[in-house]
């Protein structure tokens, strides 16, 4: 059974929180250990935070937003795919940006470490991004094979 959940948020860090709860909570009727939970969440609170201080670089207007795309996937393994899409100043240089402790913005707390965190939680990071259209980030998990209910 595939199950599907949209959510679109305005480009403000105060709306990272409930970005990952309302993730936590659509997966959590998955077969999921609270370590995966904790994984996906930090993965998604980095792909989020990246969209809004790199992806609009402080350009912000009310069409400024963060598109959060959620796919479950249920048979014999659990599959998540979570997309994070931005329509902002995209990346010119992927495989630099995903270089361990690269940053544009040295002065952020952590700067540096998003990608590598997110390449470390989940199961596949990849990257789509073009020159002033914008980044989408894909986060997928398989999450380990479902124990037998007694």
């Amino acid at each position: 059974m595939e199950n599907f959940m949209r959510m679109e948020i305005k480009a403000l860090l105060e709306n990272v929180a409930p970005v990952r709860v309302a993730v936590s909570t659509f997966i959590s009727n998955l077969a999921i250990t609270i370590d995966e939970l904790m994984d996906i969440k930090t993965a998604v609170s980095e792909a989020v935070t990246n969209s809004i201080e790199h992806g609009y670089d402080g350009i912000f207007n009310d069409e400024s937003t963060v598109i959060v795309n959620i796919y479950t996937k249920r048979e014999d393994y659990d599959d998540i795919k979570i997309e994070i899409i931005d329509m902002g100043i995209g990346i010119d240089d992927i495989e630099l940006v995903t270089t361990p402790t690269y940053t544009s913005k040295p002065e952020l707390e952590h700067a540096g470490m998003g990608f590598t965190i997110m390449e470390t939680f989940m199961d596949e990071v990849s990257i789509d991004s073009s020159k002033d259209s914008g980044t989408t980030i894909t986060l997928s998990k398989r999450l380990k094979k479902k124990k037998s209910i007694v």
